[in-house]
């Protein structure tokens, strides 16, 4: 499975004549290709560039210099690139990065100019948006079930996280984050909604003054979604009633969730905070818990749900380490 864009760092010497017959001809072979002048030019004036078109909608970026050239594309990597290193929008030079940066943008404002609006949530996600496997299903996602907040509209789910990242907040763990969203194997509509789970836990916690580092591995071998101090805090998200095979009251689907991970990450770690986040449940299903204030075996347990407008209410069992009273409204 393939993961989020990176760059291919080659250490050679390229030219454009290179560039026709070792790039651009197996590319053409495989796959129907043309030779493009980049739409913006690289910041630094060593560098040429080259944009690459496949027939089947894939693409590259090739900027290059004496001794240096970073290629980047979710296209099939041309054999003479096959044992370059690899190199992340963060450790590439920032020229580079800047310009194709630019370049990816530049084309979703033409593909989904309604996502391109959200200058933040656009730059953090560009290396899923242009992933093999991630371009159509995150871009899915996100028209479709508004980046998990199945009842709203696609605008106000997306600017609920446009208002994480703008913080800049989660700035250095953008591949860490990002890529849990844009690497499945398919479209999977419960995985995306439980990434999207940890960044409303992260929005959380900014929004609490907290600081907080993000998959946390453990000796265990588990790797829990945050550590904020020395406390690991773990996020799960139960699927609404109607999506579910069985546990199909709101309640039972609490109870469910929570427990799975009572008897995995917990059992190790028996001091973490658990966040169960129900922001797919209707307002009808949350009433419903919210009421019974289900118990999942462990405290400390936040229970919650989140509105694309920005509140957040929830119930607490047990006594958390920090103040979350400034993010959330407990009952």
């Amino acid at each position: 499975m393939a993961g989020p864009l990176r760059f291919r760092r080659s250490n050679g010497t390229w030219s454009r004549e290179r560039v026709r017959e070792q790039l651009l001809a197996p590319l053409d072979a495989q796959f129907g290709a043309c030779l493009e002048e980049p739409w913006f030019p690289v910041g630094d004036d060593r560098y040429d560039a080259v944009r690459l078109d496949m027939a089947n909608g894939d693409f590259a970026l090739f900027a290059f210099r004496p001794g240096r050239a970073y290629w980047l594309g979710n296209t099939e990597t041309p054999e003479v690139l096959w044992r370059t290193d690899k190199e992340t929008f963060a450790e590439a030079p920032y020229a580079v990065s800047r310009w194709a940066e630019r370049e990816l943008t530049a084309r979703l404002e033409v593909t989904d100019p309604w996502l391109a609006e959200f200058e933040y949530v656009t730059w953090f996600f560009i290396p899923v948006f242009f992933s093999k496997d991630g371009r159509n299903t995150t871009r899915t996602f996100f028209a479709d079930d508004a980046a998990g907040f199945p009842d709203a509209s696609r605008e106000a789910g997306l600017e609920f996280y446009e208002s994480l990242l703008a913080t800049g907040t989660l700035d250095d763990h953008r591949y860490t984050m990002a890529s849990k969203l844009g690497t499945s194997p398919g479209y999977d509509l419960t995985r995306m909604r439980a990434t999207m789970a940890e960044f409303t836990v992260a929005k959380i916690l900014a929004d609490a003054g907290l600081e907080f580092v993000p998959e946390v591995e453990q000796a265990s071998g588990h790797a829990l979604d945050f550590a904020v101090g020395d406390r690991l805090v773990e996020v799960t998200r139960p699927e609404p009633p109607a999506r579910r095979s069985h546990a199909d009251h709101p309640i039972a689907a609490v109870k469910e969730t929570g427990g799975a991970k009572r008897s995995d990450q917990l059992a190790k770690h028996p001091n973490a905070i658990l966040l169960v986040d129900c922001s797919s449940f209707t307002d009808a299903e949350w009433s419903a818990v919210r009421a019974e204030r289900p118990r999942v075996g462990h405290e400390p347990t936040v229970v919650f749900r989140a509105r694309p407008g920005g509140h957040v209410e929830g119930y607490l069992h047990g006594q958390l380490p920090f103040d979350l009273d400034g993010s959330i409204e407990f009952a």
